[in-house]
């Protein structure tokens, strides 16, 4: 092969530890090293590109770059020897531990590499230059983006905190095994805690289900405020254990452990392991959480292949993710709007594919919906079964949580908020491209507020936007035990139920400006408008002894549309009097809407609500719940919230920041306006409020405010998908999406996917998409 005159003007460069190095798949499709002609790696920026035929992302990427060397790798499953039953081999070992262990592909794939120059026609370049061959090497063995995904997957962030940093102990002295053979208050022999600061050992939390322990740990913590604790039977010879804070009610790492439990006599040395950690009771829990994927009389659900029938790998805690994705980008406006242009979006797109929302938006959609990843395979080679690789999002959602507080990390999610979230990201990247084609706008209509003073009859109507509703889901019990176990039954409600309890009138204490003293208010909420897809999210946590506890009620599934014409608010009637406008006061800090309502039906009060929110900086309903426990005892939480009364103008950065993602001057001076100066807050806010009205640099007056979604009746509704969550808690367990494709329902369980049985009635849908009959 002839030299390249190309590697020198390449400017090649060996991957840091920090490199994202796109080694597995495309960064525009889902073709990997396993598809027939690999996947050419450029040795300049690490960009993954496929080599297909018809598609051949990798020369669009020279086309774009004229970066022209390459490295093609390509991977060929070995012939695995067929396993027996009757060999006397030990069953392979179970996962007990939340990490990935480091195991070779060697085994199980020849791998096949060569360098090619693309200015040279993909001619074959020889790799004995030592410029070329540093790199090759560097990128060969570094860890791939992916992998690093998945291994973070697994990992959980432990840290330690200022009570084990700075733990004080009482005097030591040597506790005896009878002193560590039980618990203080009671007969416990498992799931003991130490106390770090005076040597007492308590048994854990009382779970919901009456497992764990007695509370005596927590109780010990109550009495003492001694707050640092270690799980008995995790301690490793390593020195490693599980920590625990109770005054920052979460795990933690104590950097100095050996010294604390030498103070009560035990040696690190000395022990060994004999009691799961906390984290291994989670990933263990998790993976007992499944759906079914047989028949009633146990046959196995009939697989699904083809365009629409693709699967989403689980990256580890990443179900939330996947049954959300399929939900949406079954809808044909997300279909229309990012499948059938992707390739087109690609030859003009200027942005690196890995870190551009666009780009891993059309991925998406055309791994769902081309089929090249939904092809049939046996399951192992002494299976009859057939089953699919699927696609792996991981780019996606690397992208799509990049700098969120929590879809950052590989923890377990609430869906909704990703669903939110995930609109949210869409929003902003159409606003900021200037395009008039947002698929998000297929959830957005109108909510109608009226207030009517009990006393004087007037009436005040307010529109505000959404782009999703949360019902309540009305309890009732059948049966509290079922053969004998701690099982509560309860009665199926209809979705018509739930939707009546949302609109039901309310009572609330109201200063009315025109009887001038405090009243009553009956407040209504109903549609103002309805829009093509309406997302409802069923209410299905309540708080049991402070801890938020699933209610597995049974909701129906309709089989036909659901007519939802007596939802629709009429607005202000002919002999109706419109209370009068209030004396203009200092507004009260912008508040997430929706992290609101949850804390609300958490029941919480408002006021507080409010408080935790502002004081954890509007980052959710989770981080405001954390606050609330932690400062329940607080003087002032149930004091009024100051009323932002600041008038000072917004800088020329701020506005300059602003006005650069295509907001308007007087857009971007209201959005500060409501968020007291804060630039970020204001972004969020102008996303949430896109139809809010504001004044034209104050000379004109208020806009028109344009009306989101349509009135018109009827209002049918079928019911296209919803999300299952089977589990405790929204931060464990297992989502899945059923997803009803002409007539047929599918579920999508991760990558498993099959043909479902008409749904009836579930104790486990948590999000409905329902989209509009016309």
């Amino acid at each position: 092969m002839a030299a390249c005159t190309h590697i020198d003007l390449a400017q090649l460069q060996v991957p840091n530890a920090y490199s994202n190095i796109y080694k597995d798949e495309c960064t525009l499709c889902f073709d990997s090293q396993d598809s027939p002609t690999g996947l050419d790696v450029c040795l300049t920026c690490f960009n993954g590109g496929c080599t297909d035929n018809q598609r051949s992302h990798a020369r669009l990427h020279y086309s774009k770059t004229q970066h022209p060397i390459v490295l093609n790798m390509r991977r060929i499953p070995k012939e695995q020897p067929k396993k027996r039953s009757d060999d006397g081999s030990p069953p392979p070992p179970k996962i007990s531990k939340l990490a990935i262990a480091a195991e070779s592909d060697q085994d199980k794939y020849e791998y096949v590499t060569k360098a090619k120059c693309y200015a040279c026609n993909e001619a074959e370049i020889d790799t004995s230059n030592p410029s070329v061959s540093q790199v090759i090497n560097a990128v060969v063995n570094a860890q791939s983006s992916a992998k690093r995904s998945e291994v973070q997957a697994w990992e959980e962030e432990v840290t330690a905190c200022e009570h084990t940093l700075c733990l004080e102990q009482d005097a030591p002295k040597q506790l005896e095994s009878q002193q560590l053979a039980h618990c203080s208050e009671c007969d416990l022999r498992e799931n003991l805690w130490l106390c770090f600061t005076c040597g007492s050992l308590g048994c854990g939390r009382r779970q919901y289900d009456g497992s764990g322990g007695n509370n005596h740990g927590l109780e010990h913590f109550e009495k003492t405020g001694h707050a640092v604790c270690c799980k008995l039977g995790t301690i490793t010879p390593e020195g490693t254990a599980d920590i625990y804070c109770y005054k920052c009610n979460d795990a933690r790492l104590d950097p100095n452990l050996s010294d604390h439990l030498a103070n009560w006599g035990i040696s690190v040395s000395n022990q060994q392991k004999t009691e799961k950690s906390m984290t291994e009771l989670q990933l263990e829990q998790n993976l007992n959480f499944d759906f079914s994927m047989t028949t009633e009389d146990g046959k196995l659900l009939p697989p699904l292949f083809g365009p629409g029938f693709t699967g989403l790998k689980n990256l580890g805690n990443s179900c939330y993710m996947a049954s959300v994705l399929q939900s949406v980008f079954d809808l044909k406006t997300f279909a229309d709007r990012y499948y059938d242009s992707s390739e087109s979006h690609f030859k003009t797109c200027t942005r690196e594919p890995a870190v551009c929302l666009d780009c891993q938006l059309y991925k998406m959609a055309d791994g769902i919906w081309s089929g090249r990843y939904s092809q049939p395979k046996k399951q192992d080679a002494d299976s009859d079964g057939l089953s699919q690789e699927g696609i792996t999002p991981s780019m996606l959602k690397a992208l799509v949580g990049k700098g969120h507080p929590e879809f950052s990390t590989m923890r377990q999610q609430d869906a909704h908020e990703f669903f939110q979230y995930l609109t949210s990201s869409i929003k902003k990247q159409e606003k900021s491209n200037h395009s008039s084609n947002d698929p998000t706008m297929l959830f957005q209509f109108e909510l109608e507020q009226r207030l009517q003073c009990t006393r004087c009859h007037k009436v005040r109507y307010q529109r505000d936007v959404a782009s999703d509703v949360m019902i309540p889901v009305p309890e009732k019990v059948i049966k509290e035990k079922v053969n004998d176990k701690d099982t509560t039954e309860y009665e199926i409600v209809d979705l018509y139920k739930c939707l009546d309890m949302f609109t039901a009138p309310e009572s609330l204490e109201y200063n009315c400006p025109s009887c001038d003293q405090k009243t009553e208010v009956v407040k209504t909420v109903k549609f103002a408008t309805f829009p093509e897809v309406l997302v409802i999210q069923a209410n299905r946590f309540k708080f049991v002894n402070w801890v938020p506890v699933k209610i597995g009620i049974p909701i129906s599934i309709p089989d036909g549309p659901l007519t939802l014409d007596k939802y629709l608010g009429t607005g202000q009637q002919a002999n109706e009097e419109l209370l009068p406008e209030s004396a203009p006061a200092a507004a009260e800090p912008a508040f997430d809407q929706g992290a609101l309502d949850q804390l609300l039906a958490m029941g919480f009060p408002e006021n507080r609500c409010k408080r935790a929110m502002m004081n954890t900086g509007n980052s959710g309903a989770e981080a405001a719940m954390n606050w609330l426990f932690e400062h329940m005892e607080d003087s002032g939480i149930d004091d009024p919230i100051a009323a932002d009364t600041s008038t000072a103008e917004p800088s020329a950065e701020q506005l300059e920041l602003l006005t650069a993602m295509g907001f308007s001057q007087a857009q971007a001076k209201k959005a500060l306006r409501e968020t007291n100066g804060d630039a970020e807050r204001a972004v969020d806010w102008l996303f949430s409020h896109p139809d809010e009205p504001v004044d034209d640099e104050g000379d004109a007056g208020a806009a028109t405010k344009p009306v989101v979604g349509d009135a018109t009746l009827p209002a049918n509704f079928d019911v296209k998908s919803f999300v299952s969550h089977k589990g405790t808690s929204v931060h464990c367990g297992h989502y899945v999406a059923h997803v009803n494709k002409n007539g047929q329902w599918t579920l999508f369980n991760d990558n498993k996917v099959a043909a479902a049985t008409t749904p009836v009635a579930s104790s486990d849908a948590y999000i409905f998409f329902l989209q509009r009959h016309r």
